[in-house]
């Protein structure tokens, strides 16, 4: 058990000390005791299986528990510092040090798990598959081919001796482990090595046979299900890369694992409906992550799915129209029947998708024409039903349906496609490439006149607008329906043709709620389910810019609802009456016109929603942002819409040279953040649960909107000092005031704060040292204390913003010292602001000597993935502290054993030559080259050292 604990330590990042000091305990601790371990539990296991055990004296099962325990950590161990993602489960191959070869070659290795598995009792034998999952992951290149090989074929031999004698998979523990060892096998080996093995015939087919099983008794284990997909999906996706003449036999048995998915699923739903149990269909991610899986699986021998598919939904389909028309039907036969159909529908929908995964041929499109007349026809069935016929699920899954149909069927391919078919009337003389696509649409033609991709895109939009019509109390729903509208606006193409199709032209002239309900606000529609109206708005505004050029009365006319709304909001916010109304009015325009000016991307688009915004509107959602600061579903809508406005993407906000529009935008973006920094501190302390979502989440959007504008190169700050005015002072005031009420360990670990904070701090030191530089001391400190550690942080957004924050710093005060005493009397002022930094570095040195031991420290020791961030404020520290610096060199190289001291005084000598005494170009360039060589050398010099304790440079602790 101590053995057990220690392994496992280990293998745990320790948090109290640097991540180099930690690799380098871990990886002498596996060079020296490791394998010594893992042999003496292998030994003990042994006994065991030698010796009668009493499986009544729960200390001798304790004791057996604990060595499995033991094993199974050194087979988990991180041998190589990866810090692999336990959640990818499916892609860990265990990295074993080639010095444990001779362990994984005795054949009695793996013999000793399968036999413990066979011989302990479930609790027990769980844990003996689990070593056997990492027994079957390790990597490949530890072995030669003939050795490989032989491995394998000892796995292959007790995966077929466990299936024959299945009686421990009863157990679920058992079972799933069996599951995740299965999937293993096809992830690091390939399906031509698996042929090749003798026992392979035999054992796919009771892999198979395993698989029906699994799959029938759904409701047992169903989290397992997912190891076996994932197994055939990749069985069947190697078989065009398999040279091997040995038969796969994939072809044989795929469409019967096919076959028992979908026959197993239609049977689950009378369970489920009559015993009211979990229906698997509300677990969507479930359903998504399976129904991927299978794509690829029924692409294999595509013929007997196909016609399996074709007699299922008819027959279903023929029976759920008897119930509908029958005056005697029960409610449970038509929830029955419901569910069945949306499970056809899902398949259906899997199957066309599994085009893009598999070789297809033309008889297999034309396949995919006959399934998609089915779904098509039901629709059209359900949709005249409405609003007395409708079924959640059904609509669901047609929107899966049409989601997969759009992906293998619509776009480039089928623009050239129908323009081919439209030319030619003789289809035999229809190029190879077009044909694909005519196979699909011939039954779909013959039954429901779809001949081409414009019926599609009308068929699409009809479905959506009638979505949106009849479901908006569905958020399910109405949020797929406007993903799948949100994907079909994407591209040029597509979009030329769908601004013809009448359903477009209707909701672009009826965006209102009287005809798309989910836009009301009505209470019954909870403030979270107003999310998707901003998908919504960006969708339609990119099917409005195709056509609207520079029409200013066509854009007028779409934002005539978004008018109305916001002209009756400041009527009643003058009456002061409804407060309530007018908030959730306010929360769906903030998200409507936030999906419309993501999707303005030209300056002539955007200048007309600005012209429209300004100066009416604006000032209301500051006044909302005053009266509901304390209610982030209100107020984080608003500063979402400001963030927007003020990203000047594509250059839309490059307003024309006689245009005053972008300092007025500012202007405005200053008081809604000043007015929210100010109102939000007066909140108070607030709980760690609370402190979130009511302060720092909208702190940080108010970042990312200053950083925006910060950056945009629109505004000359310059002129708001020059006329006297204060906004931009103010708003960087504001900045400090919410900075210094964040701690500086609430900064790192909301990422969103620390993604919008350090970028800022980036633009406010490029372009804005005079602001820093005039920063109370305390304030300054808290500002680089943040810098330095942001430096240590893994996420490389951060970590590279605080180094070129620290670089423009180091910079500035460098260029300072050069310069001091040079400067005429007219640039007293910076010269002033300069000195006010230097006293400040001079009163706090440890700042800059921590920041220089940080960045020493992750290019000796760390995985340093952005080298060259790192490389450019390192020299500037240097050169400020060439005496420091000297200390650290001597420091790290007096902590190495004596035969590596001289070559590493070799490396640091190497570092610095031909390094100059400035921060030119060419010198940083020259420093950074210098700096990668260092490293490689530093690291081949430390390799070899297996001692613990010569790790880091811990001059400041």
């Amino acid at each position: 058990m101590i053995l057990s604990e220690l392994t496992q330590e280990m293998n745990l990042v320790d948090y109290s000390r640097p991540s180099a000091k930690h690799r380098k305990i871990a990886t002498s601790f596996r060079d020296t005791s490791l394998k010594d371990i893992l042999v003496l539990a292998c030994s003990l296991l042994k006994e065991v299986l030698a010796k009668p055990l009493n499986l009544q004296d729960q200390g001798q099962q304790n004791l057996v528990m604990q060595v499995l325990k033991l094993v199974l950590s050194c087979l988990s161990f991180d041998f190589i510092g990866s810090s692999a993602d336990e959640s990818a489960d499916d892609l860990c191959t265990v990295q074993i040090p080639t010095t444990w070869r001779t362990i994984f070659l005795e054949p009695e290795t793996l013999d000793l798990f399968f036999n413990l598995y066979h011989s302990l009792p479930p609790l027990l034998s769980q844990l003996a598959l689990s070593c056997l999952v990492q027994f079957a992951s390790t990597r490949r290149s530890l072995f030669s081919s003939p050795e490989r090989a032989k491995y394998l074929g000892n796995l292959i031999k007790g995966v077929k001796r466990i299936l024959e004698n299945p009686q421990g998979l009863s157990d679920p523990g058992n079972y799933h482990e069996f599951c995740r060892f299965l999937a293993r096998l096809k992830t690091n080996y390939q399906l031509g090595e698996l042929v090749m093995v003798k026992e392979y015939p035999e054992v796919i087919r009771l892999i198979a046979n395993f698989t029906i099983t699994s799959l029938q008794h759904w409701e047992f284990a169903p989290n397992s299900v997912h190891y076996l997909l994932t197994l055939w999906q990749r069985m069947v996706a190697s078989v065009p890369f398999v040279k091997s003449t040995e038969p796969h036999l994939l072809d044989t048995y795929a469409p019967e694992i096919t076959k028992a998915f979908i026959t197993s699923r239609l049977e689950s739903v009378a369970i489920v409906v009559r015993d009211n149990l979990d229906d698997p269909l509300d677990d969507t991610a479930t359903v998504f992550q399976q129904l991927e899986q299978l794509c690829t699986v029924s692409r294999c021998e595509y013929e007997k799915t196909c016609t399996l598919l074709v007699q299922l939904f008819d027959q279903n389909a023929q029976n759920y129209q008897k119930l509908l028309h029958s005056a005697t039907a029960v409610n449970v036969d038509m929830t029955i029947q419901e569910g069945r159909l949306a499970w056809l529908v899902y398949l259906v929908g899997t199957v066309v998708g599994g085009r893009l995964t598999y070789t297809s041929t033309d008889e297999h499109d034309a396949m995919d024409g006959e399934l998609s007349c089915r779904v098509f026809q039901l629709i059209s069935l359900m949709d005249a039903g409405l609003p007395q016929c409708s079924n959640e699920k059904i609509e669901l899954a047609v929107l899966w349906f049409l989601d997969q149909f759009r992906k293998t069927y619509v776009g480039d391919q089928l623009q050239r496609t129908s323009k081919v078919v439209r030319l030619r009337s003789d289809v035999s003389r229809v190029p190879e490439k077009a044909w694909k696509i005519v196979k699909v649409y011939a039954r779909m033609s013959e039954v429901l006149g779809i001949t081409d991709d414009n019926h599609v895109l009308e068929t699409f939009m009809t479905k959506i607008v009638t979505n949106l019509k009849y479901w908006g109390r569905c958020e399910p729903v109405i949020s797929r329906t406007l993903q799948f509208l949100n994907d079909l606006s994407v591209g040029y193409i597509l979009l030329k043709k769908l601004v013809k199709i009448d359903a477009v032209k209707f909701m672009l002239k009826n965006h209102t709620s009287e005809h798309f309900p989910f836009l009301g606000i009505s209470d019954s529609y909870s403030v979270s389910d107003f999310r998707c109206r901003t998908t919504f708005y960006t969708a339609l505004t990119r099917l409005l810019m195709v056509d609207l050029g520079e029409d200013e009365d066509e854009f007028e006319n779409f934002m005539l609802p978004l008018t109305v709304s916001f002209e009756t909001v400041l009527q009643i916010f003058n009456n002061n009456f409804k407060q309530e109304d007018v908030k959730r009015m306010l929360i769906g325009l903030a998200r409507d016109l936030r999906g419309i000016a993501f999707a303005l991307n030209t300056k002539t688009s955007y200048t007309m929603l600005f012209d429209w915004m300004y100066p009416t509107y604006l000032p209301i959602l500051q006044r909302a942002i005053e009266q509901w600061y304390g209610e982030p579903e209100c107020t984080t809508p608003i500063l979402k819409l400001m963030a927007e406005l003020m990203q000047n993407r594509s250059q839309r906000l490059n307003f024309d040279v006689s245009s005053p529009n972008g300092i007025l935008l500012f202007r405005e973006a200053s008081k809604m953040i000043c007015t929210y920094g100010n109102q939000i501190l007066s909140l108070g302390s607030l709980s760690k649960d609370q402190i979130y979502p009511m302060k720092l989440k909208g702190i940080s959007i108010c970042y990312s909107a200053l950083k925006s504008a910060l950056c945009g190169n629109y505004v000359s700050f310059g002129v708001f000092k020059l006329y006297g005015d204060n906004h931009f002072d103010n708003v960087l005031q504001a900045f400090v005031k919410m900075l210094l009420s964040v701690s500086h360990s609430d900064l790192l670990q909301y990422r969103k704060l620390s993604q919008s904070y350090y970028p800022l701090l980036e633009c406010l030191t490029q372009d804005h040292m005079s602001f820093i530089t005039n920063l109370e001391p305390p304030v300054l400190l808290y500002v680089l204390t943040s810098i330095s550690e942001g430096l240590t942080t893994l996420d490389t957004v951060v970590s590279s913003s605080c180094c070129t924050s620290l670089d423009y710093i180091v910079t500035y005060l460098f260029k300072h010292i050069a310069k001091e005493g040079k400067k005429p009397l007219r640039c007293r002022e910076a010269t002033q602001a300069g000195q006010r930094l230097l006293h400040f570095m001079q009163q706090n040195p440890d700042v800059l000597q921590q920041m220089m031991s940080v960045l020493m420290n992750t290019i000796v020791f760390e995985d340093c993935r952005n080298q060259w961030s790192v490389s450019r404020p390192l020299l500037g520290l240097i050169l400020l502290n060439e005496k420091y610096f000297s200390e650290l060199r001597a420091s790290l190289i007096s902590s190495q054993p004596l035969p590596k001291q001289e070559v590493l005084a070799q490396c640091f000598r190497s570092l610095m030559e031909g390094v100059e005494q400035n921060l030119s170009v060419k010198n940083r360039d020259r420093f950074t080259q210098n700096l990668s060589v260092f490293r490689r050398d530093v690291a081949e010099a430390l390799r070899s050292d297996g001692s613990p304790e010569s790790c880091g440079l811990d001059m400041m602790s």
